[in-house]
């Protein structure tokens, strides 16, 4: 999530050109998305979790804490359409990709309650520091989006254009 907003941004960061922030986005919402796919695909062969193929993208009907299982299914509802929409990208038109790709302001919280209501876990301090971190860097990665004096580079230098 703040490498999403870091790329909006189009700056420089940690001595990493533009583009390179862009790409390094890319790769961890790959990564991330794959090992999304393998965490869904491997409950499925779990007998505790007794999930079935609808329960992967129906939310709320698993046995197994249904409230917070359905939280899971429906952030990762929410993924496919932001992996498909990416995909689609130079196809759909950038305002349908960027609507859509705010969506994962949803996603992100939704996929955190489902780690912390269902997850085994969150009784751990580790556990419970790492999500302290990631909170804290996109509360404020969101914040520094959010402000009325964020400038998306590239529409500054647009303007700058003669």
């Amino acid at each position: 999530m703040a490498l999403g907003i870091a790329t909006r941004s189009g700056r420089p960061m940690l001595s990493l050109p533009r583009f390179a922030v862009a790409d390094v986005h890319r790769a961890a919402a790959l990564s991330g998305t794959i090992l999304v796919v393998l965490h869904v695909l491997s409950l499925l062969a779990d007998p505790y979790a007794q999930l079935r193929l609808v329960d992967n993208f129906v939310p709320f009907l698993g046995a197994y804490k249904p409230f917070w299982l359905g939280l899971g299914t429906l952030a990762f509802d929410v993924l496919l359409v932001v992996v498909v929409t990416s995909v689609l990208r130079h196809r759909i038109g950038v305002r349908l990709f960027r609507a859509v790709h705010w969506g994962t302001y949803a996603l992100w919280p939704i996929a955190l309650a489902h780690a912390l209501g269902n997850g085994t876990d969150p009784s751990h301090v580790w556990f419970l520091v790492v999500v302290t971190v990631c909170v804290s860097t996109v509360v404020a990665s969101v914040t520094w989006r959010l402000r009325a004096d964020f400038v998306e580079y590239a529409t500054a230098r647009i303007k700058e254009w003669p």
